[in-house]
């Protein structure tokens, strides 16, 4: 099977209960000098989720459902989990892979674009995990970017699909608004996500039951002020569609796998009270991996198909031409290293 023995989950992690908030937010902002008043203000946001972020349990949820999908198809590999800021750590799954005698490795990640944040920072925390656990760390390669993956894809269509019949009458004019995390300009500057996160809403508006307008926004913003990051922010840009006359809207948040910390504060918490501060009627479409969504796993092993037979199909829907399988030197580079996810 293409030399490997194991298939490695790779997410960003999250807290698991209050003692955790703390330690796991210095963990994600380690030598960036951010003010502990502003780590404070994040973890009351883990506070009111009673200090745990959803996102390990939906690991969880995939690496059970992956496992049992591979089985499935007589792919017989063990499915490791690891993440990048909190337990299971990454260096910890790399040192059991190790002692287990992994000697190759299949990442999937739980990101399905490429920049700084969302994908080459993984692969420096693979090789500095690799590096930590010395000689006999397994080889680690990453899959390639799926934002344009049927897997990914579809079940963004059918949950906009249920988010506007949730309009009723108001969802057959409801516009799209189509939501990914904010990157520093100068990161943007040096990768494709934004144009894949475009392409994939494209690709979502223009397969739903009647014509909507639809634009994107960006949200999560994070690091100095003075740094430019994409914009218009999620709840000004609710505002100004208000202003144009929109009266319904369906926020999806296609630049996410799940429904973690992010998704809820920023858009069910956040742009839920800005829509009703203004009179704006909104419903938000769910996110694959959350249940998880059979067709996300299908689509994950349908990657690790891709790596383990030259002749598996190759799956992509966009017109931007599938991602290589290994990163060209230099893609993804950016000066401007702020961690750009919350879990």
């Amino acid at each position: 099977m293409a030399g490997y023995d194991a298939v490695l989950v790779l997410s960003f992690g999250g807290p698991e209960g209050p003692n955790d908030v703390i330690p796991f937010l210095e963990n994600v902002t380690r030598g960036r000098n951010v003010p502990r008043a502003r780590l404070d203000e994040v973890a009351a946001r883990y506070m009111d989720l009673g200090g745990i972020s959803p996102i390990n349990e939906q690991c969880r949820r995939l690496v059970t459902a992956l496992q049992s999908d591979l089985l499935g198809h007589q792919i017989d590999l063990p499915v490791y989990w690891g993440n990048r800021n909190w337990r299971p750590m990454l260096v910890d799954t790399v040192r059991e892979m190790a002692r287990n005698g992994v000697t190759k490795a299949l990442a999937v990640t739980t990101s399905a674009y490429s920049s700084y944040s969302s994908c080459r920072q993984y692969l420096e925390d693979i090789e500095a995990a690799r590096s930590a656990v010395g000689p006999s760390a397994p080889v680690i390669d990453k899959i390639r970017a799926y934002y344009d993956h049927p897997g990914f894809i579809n079940p963004f269509v059918s949950a906009t699909r249920r988010a506007l019949n949730d309009l009723d009458d108001l969802g057959r004019n409801a516009h799209l608004v189509f939501t990914a995390h904010s990157i520093p300009l100068a990161m943007a500057q040096q990768c494709d996500y934004e144009v894949q996160i475009a392409e994939a809403a494209r690709l979502v508006a223009t397969q739903q039951d009647s014509t909507h307008d639809w634009s994107i926004a960006w949200q999560s913003r994070s690091g100095p002020p003075q740094v430019p990051w994409l914009e218009p922010d999620i709840n000004d840009h609710l505002r100004k569609l208000r202003d144009t006359g929109v009266s319904a809207a369906t926020i999806v948040p296609i630049g996410f796998v799940s429904d973690h910390v992010e998704v809820l504060f920023d858009l069910d918490d956040e742009a839920a009270r800005t829509a009703s501060e203004i009179g704006l009627k909104v419903t938000r479409a769910g996110t694959p991996a959350t249940a998880p969504d059979d067709e996300f796993i299908t689509m994950w092993r349908q990657l690790v198909e891709e790596r383990l037979d030259a002749e598996s199909p190759c799956l992509g829907n966009g017109s931007l031409g599938l991602r290589p399988n290994t990163c060209p030197t230099g893609c993804c580079i950016s000066q401007v290293r702020y961690d750009t996810n919350r879990a």
